[in-house]
């Protein structure tokens, strides 16, 4: 019996200092594991060593990506396309993802190894620009986010891509190839607008996306509330001006009634009256300089005489010194696009045009034609100067009112330019005579007539999928004009260029 306990209390002995040894390499290898925790805000994940080893250089994250279009059918794995911020994962997972391979996903991971262990060479990761993945069955998907990934468990993958699913790409390629853009305005707007070509391998135009106008800097805009009048102006108003039983004061301007239904369309007469402006302008009262701004920015030593200005009629919208609501039917240009657009590469060899894919009533709000705000010298000299004179964007001149200002200054005599900043109205084509919609003057925040919001109505019913046109109002016979006129392939039976010679064909966009 003594034999007995003696044996067994020596093998207790022996397996008491294994534990402790066992113990006590649990304990380093737990402390190094404490150590690793995602630090950085984004959501990228930096595993640092122990404290007690050499930390190396922290590598510099590159900025997350644009996003992409993961696309997976039935049976696929489910690629993690987040382009961004990883979501938090079960800890288990986490310990099991980083015993598989240190990953780089997105760019965004940096795995550092013990400083005992090599340091294994880091891959070189494309730029991320626009990607399509397709994963077969019986493939394992790669995690595609900026770059390549090892192969890891598809459960753990699963869990992860359900937890986070990335955004939308900003420009990608479908499955046939065709380009894709799914928000040119890149959320400035209340809407999405995409972009398509399905006809060719032409790419998007390179331009800054405004929702607003922006001076570019000799032009004169005064917006101080000290210019907006009380008579010019509803201070008493609440809600909706449309429901008031008598027009307020913002309805002086259309002849003392709203220019809107209460649907948020132009009524009748102020659409007819504008769209007979433009199909026949000599019916309508015009206005003539004495000295013409436009013919003195082409030859300041001999100005010509000056070709008539239509007087337009003009929408005034309640704006800073009007007690309404926002949704105030009287608001309609100023909260911006709420119909469904697309930007597309006309199959006609137009370019690139602008089409709704939605039914549009007769006298729907499209858009607003937005960009730089130049005077007119301002925009000879640019054009004078750009090797590509025939590229620019055709100018809209803002001179509905030039009557009333008497001689314009220089700085007052303005257009808009969308060649280099503007909005989606830049890649809406012309058409003569019988297009779908006209433009129509909007005063929002200034009496000053010399300065207006230009806003396109919808002519006549449009259904889903039609192009969207206005008339330039493009003189042809006009060879002295900044930005030549183009070779019209409108289409319309009444082209005002069908007999005259053809000059270099002219992209809008």
């Amino acid at each position: 019996m003594k034999d007995m306990c003696e044996c067994f209390l020596e093998l207790g002995t022996q397996y008491n200092h294994e534990l402790q040894e066992t113990a006590k390499v649990d304990a380093e290898n737990d402390i190094g594991y404490r150590s690793m925790a995602p630090v950085s805000p984004n959501g990228s994940i930096n595993l640092e060593l122990d404290s007690g080893e050499d930390q190396p250089e922290k590598s510099q994250l590159p900025l997350p990506c644009n996003g992409h279009t993961n696309s997976t059918q039935t049976d696929q794995t489910t690629s993690a396309g987040n382009c961004g911020s990883i979501p938090e994962i079960d800890q288990n997972i986490f310990e099991h993802l980083m015993s598989e391979s240190p990953v780089a996903l997105c760019g965004s991971k940096n795995l550092e190894l013990d400083a005992g262990e090599a340091q294994p060479e880091k891959p070189q990761l494309p730029p991320c620009n626009s990607h399509n993945n397709s994963a077969s069955t019986d493939q394992i998907a790669s995690v595609e986010n900026c770059g390549s990934a090892p192969v890891i468990d598809q459960n753990i993958l699963e869990h992860v891509t359900s937890q986070s699913p990335g955004p939308l790409c900003e420009s990608t390629q479908d499955e046939t190839g065709s380009c894709v853009v799914t928000d040119i305005t890149r959320g400035q707007e209340e809407v999405m607008i995409s972009l398509v070509n399905e006809v060719n391998d032409k790419i998007p135009p390179s331009f800054n996306y405004i929702a607003h106008n922006v001076v570019f800097q000799n032009a004169y805009l005064n917006f101080s509330l000290a210019r907006i009048g009380d008579d010019n102006s509803c201070s008493t108003c609440s809600g909706d001006c449309l429901s008031l039983s008598t027009p307020c004061a913002c309805a002086y301007e259309t002849g003392g009634d709203f220019a809107y239904t209460k649907e948020g369309l132009v009524k009748e007469e102020l659409l007819k009256e504008s769209i007979s402006m433009n199909r026949d302008p000599k019916k309508h009262c015009q206005f003539f300089c004495k000295e013409c701004p436009l013919e003195r920015s082409k030859n300041e030593d001999i100005i010509e005489p000056c070709k008539g200005h239509l007087v337009r009629n003009f929408i005034k919208e309640c704006w800073w010194k009007c007690r309404c609501d926002k949704q105030c039917g009287n608001r309609v240009v100023q909260r911006g696009i709420s119909r469904k657009l697309q930007v597309f590469m006309t199959p006609d060899g137009k370019g690139w045009g602008l089409r709704t894919l939605e039914d549009l009533p007769r006298g729907a709000f499209i858009c607003e034609y937005v960009g730089e705000v130049l005077t007119n010298a301002e925009l000879f000299d640019r054009v004078s100067q750009s090797p590509n004179r025939e590229e620019h964007s055709y100018p809209v001149l803002l001179d509905a009112d030039w009557g009333s200002e008497g001689v314009l200054k220089d700085e007052d005599a303005l257009c808009l330019d969308a060649t280099f900043f503007g909005n989606v109205a830049r890649f809406i084509n012309h058409r003569c005579f019988d297009s779908n919609m006209v433009e129509i003057p909007v005063e929002i925040e200034t009496p000053d007539h010399h300065y207006y919001h230009l806003a396109f109505f919808t002519t006549r019913k449009v259904k889903a999928l039609e192009e969207l046109t206005w008339d330039y109002g493009i003189d042809f016979d006009d060879h002295e004009h900044p930005v030549k006129a183009f070779k019209c392939q409108c289409g319309s039976k009444f082209c005002r260029n069908m007999k005259r010679p053809r000059s270099k064909c002219y992209s809008r966009a």
